[in-house]
């Protein structure tokens, strides 16, 4: 084999080994997501390997602790809620925009219930700012939005960010031990909605399960 062949193949099997490693991330992050959503922060590390189909060690490679995991699927579904949130800015209806973004934050918070809780619990005794940055970002698309609906008229104007925020937060933390927790959070933000809206009560409010 030629120098130059021999460079290939070597350059060819690290960009293979490079694409399986990230190929092997993606699946443990999104089998994390599922595990933490079924049995809370502290599924089991080695059963989500298994069912990435991977050997422990490498989840251990790519997440050398369980809050190294619990970051990469926090930052995840926070990274869609704000994609989610940046393309309802240019929605037609300001205040369905405003609503279909407070429910998925809903959703979110009864899924990965614990995920927020478990991160905010270390953050102090780590060196980077992920969850600041993070929660930031959701509260940034959160304002525009309702500051877009504030704007329009469709929200009383004294709708404040952040007291919309942590009022789904308390939304999320009331229902998340009921036998139906979709179904109560779901009435719960749509008496959050009616107060927001101004004139009251809409039959365009968001009910049902979140």
């Amino acid at each position: 084999m030629s120098a130059l062949a021999g460079h290939e193949s070597r350059s060819s099997a690290g960009r293979s080994m490079r694409a399986d490693a990230r190929r092997n991330r993606e699946q443990l992050v999104e089998r994390a997501k599922i595990a933490f959503a079924e049995f809370g922060v502290d599924a089991s590390l080695d059963e989500i390997a298994r069912r990435a189909g991977v050997a422990s060690g490498t989840l251990y490679r790519h997440f050398p602790t369980r809050l190294d995991l619990i970051e990469a699927v926090l930052a995840e579904q926070i990274a869609e809620l704000v994609e989610l949130g940046r393309g309802l800015l240019r929605a037609e209806d300001d205040f369905d925009a405003l609503s279909a973004w407070l429910r998925a934050t809903l959703r979110h918070g009864l899924t990965y219930r614990g995920l927020s809780a478990a991160v905010m619990s270390s953050a102090l005794d780590r060196e980077n700012g992920l969850v600041s940055t993070w929660h930031a970002e959701m509260f940034e698309v959160g304002a525009a939005l309702l500051a877009r609906a504030r704007q329009s008229g469709v929200v009383v104007a004294d709708a404040d960010e952040a007291d919309v925020l942590k009022m789904v937060g308390a939304i999320a933390w009331a229902a998340q031990d009921s036998p139906d927790s979709a179904g109560q959070a779901g009435r719960l933000l749509a008496l959050l909605m009616n107060g927001l809206r101004r004139g009251g009560l809409s039959a365009r409010a968001p009910g049902g399960r979140v």
